[in-house]
């Protein structure tokens, strides 16, 4: 667990706020990744597995985290690497990348 963190009620988390640790459901089996930034349709679904407190980072607790765009636009590129994503014939992985871009920027996913 990382040495900046407290442990909020799930009623205090918000929108924008980074975890500190991973976050592991009653089984064992990992919800969340460490430093994955929360979303509001990710606090709804949290009760249901469960989870009444989260470790969020002390310095995001007030103000919500920018994630670093090029950084996570480099690791898509290392990821989707072998990859055209523009390729009509290969349609899913041009949504996959999309999906996962806009998770990882902390963006609403649209159902």
């Amino acid at each position: 667990m990382s040495s900046a963190y407290q442990h909020l009620p799930l009623a205090e988390v918000r929108p924008g706020m980074v975890l500190s640790d991973v976050l592991l459901d009653q089984r064992g089996q990992v919800l969340l990744p460490q430093g994955a930034v929360l979303t509001e349709a990710i606090i709804a679904l949290l009760p249901r597995h469960g989870v009444e407190m989260l470790p969020v980072r002390s310095d995001d607790a007030g103000a919500a985290a920018a994630p670093d765009q090029a950084a996570i636009e480099a690791r898509l590129g290392r990821l989707f690497r072998n990859n055209d994503i523009d390729d009509n014939d290969d349609w899913a992985t041009g949504i996959l990348h999309r999906y996962i871009e806009d998770y990882r920027l902390g963006r609403e996913i649209a159902p």
